[in-house]
């Protein structure tokens, strides 16, 4: 195992049941709504499904750890307000200076905890369905820019504000 399968941090933010009617009555299977990060600017969600809990957490896990992104972090928070959207979901994400905590609900505290921001304000929009709001507020995070990046495409140089 590598150094940073080790430090990862799994959330569960979601375990349903479902059914499904049929014959012989109800046949029930779980869905796994999980978020993996490495708590240093890494994270991921995954949906996994099966017929017994540990399976589909699993699945959700192994899934999560695939579609991991790159959150740019300035001082334990974001460089600068953005909104994610997704679905009828919106999630504002506004940094927040040092000592402030994560401010926010279940979906968007996982994703914030695992990437490893300390100090945010977040606000979800639209809908509380933690499918859409976990979505919007990782696609939110996947928009982030970080000054080096944006300086790279305009071919200037970062400067650091005066005091």
């Amino acid at each position: 195992m590598e150094q940073s399968e080790l430090t990862q941090i799994e959330k569960i933010v979601s375990l349903n049941r479902v059914a499904k009617v049929v014959k012989g009555g109800r046949r029930f299977s779980f869905s796994a709504l999980v978020v993996v990060g490495d708590g240093k600017g890494s994270v991921g969600f995954g949906l996994g499904k099966a017929n017994e809990v540990p399976e589909a957490i699993r699945k959700a896990t192994d899934q999560a750890k695939k579609s991991m992104i790159k959150v740019p972090l300035l001082d334990g928070t974001l460089p600068y307000q953005v909104m994610g959207r997704f679905g009828a979901g919106r999630v504002v994400l506004i940094p927040a200076s040092k000592g402030t905590g994560i401010i926010a609900g279940g979906p968007v505290r996982a994703v914030m905890e695992a990437a490893g921001v300390h100090d945010i304000l977040t606000k979800a929009i639209g809908t509380n369905n933690p499918h859409n709001v976990l979505r919007a507020a990782v696609a939110g995070l996947a928009s982030l820019r970080s000054a080096e990046q944006v300086s790279e495409l305009r071919g200037k140089t970062v400067e650091t504000p005066r005091k």
